[in-house]
């Protein structure tokens, strides 16, 4: 078995942050589509300001996630052949992070819209707060808290650009 370059290395990042990406996009893209339709659903002129704050939050935090998490492709389009891989795989790790940042905030905030507007409202806190911690706990707790998991491989270590290569 070869080692691999550091040019297959970021190949092969930027290929995995690509499947992540693509993932990410689906479901934002999703609720970024309810949201946008929301407003033209007959219930929706029966919600309370505070709801329609909660919905613009929910809708803005949405539209941020879908820009971040599509950015690397039109970031990468810039750099076709140029042989900047490197800059483009610290530029798609910061971007999907951000994006992930975003959907946090839509989603908690669409819970709190929907809850909010079928229950009362210390519930519709209690059951968005709980949301917020669930996504946190698989999305940073858990990951970070597994970080150095397994056995060690020296292919896994750090790079200099503070990206983990698994």
């Amino acid at each position: 078995m070869s080692k691999e370059t550091e040019k297959q290395r970021w190949q092969r990042n930027f290929a995995d942050l690509l499947q992540e990406l693509r993932v990410a996009q689906t479901g934002v893209q999703i609720l970024f589509a309810f949201l946008l339709t929301l407003p033209f659903s007959a219930g929706f002129g029966e919600t309370t300001p505070f709801q329609r704050d909660v919905y613009i939050v929910a809708l803005l935090a949405a539209a941020g996630a879908t820009a971040m998490i599509i950015s690397p492709v039109a970031f990468h389009r810039a750099l076709f052949r140029q042989g900047r891989k490197p800059e483009l795989v610290r530029f798609a790790h910061r971007m999907a992070s951000g994006g992930l940042g975003f959907m946090l905030v839509a989603m908690v905030s669409s819970v709190l819209l929907i809850t909010d507007f079928v229950l009362a409202r210390p519930i519709a806190f209690l059951l968005s707060a709980v949301t917020g911690l669930w996504f946190l706990t698989f999305w940073m707790a858990l990951p970070f808290a597994r970080r150095n998991w397994g056995e060690d491989d020296i292919d896994d270590d750090e790079d200099p650009s503070g990206l983990t290569q698994d």
